[in-house]
């Protein structure tokens, strides 16, 4: 079973910048989609960032040109850049990683990220 362990959230000022974590336990990260998600009270998961086995990734609108996803997968780990933080940026942001299917294998326990104005 893969367990997922994220870190790096925190409380930032608007325009200030964070860098979250996450290590998988298992090499069954390496050759799969990883990808960072989030969910603001009241409001859905939403997709943030995605990366796959080969390197090819994908972002979510708002958040393209301000985050980069990356992953080293000789440390099992994928890192999620935030700069240009804004308030809605604020939530809960978990680490998941996913069959090329599409189906989900595992998800991190989330990590605060808060942004003041």
């Amino acid at each position: 079973q893969v367990q997922l362990v994220e870190s790096g959230g925190g409380l930032v000022q608007a325009g200030g910048s964070l860098r979250l974590s996450c290590a998988a336990s298992s090499l069954i990260f390496s050759i799969n989609t990883k990808g960072w998600y989030r969910q603001a009270p009241g409001k859905q998961r939403e997709m943030v960032a995605t990366i796959t086995s080969g390197g090819s990734t994908n972002y979510l609108d708002s958040v393209k040109g301000r985050f980069t996803i990356s992953r080293d997968n000789i440390k099992n780990t994928v890192y999620l850049q935030m700069n240009s933080l804004k308030p809605e940026d604020t939530a809960v942001y978990y680490c998941n990683v996913r069959r090329p299917t599409g189906s989900s294998i595992a998800w991190g326990q989330g990590t605060q990220v808060t942004v003041s104005s």
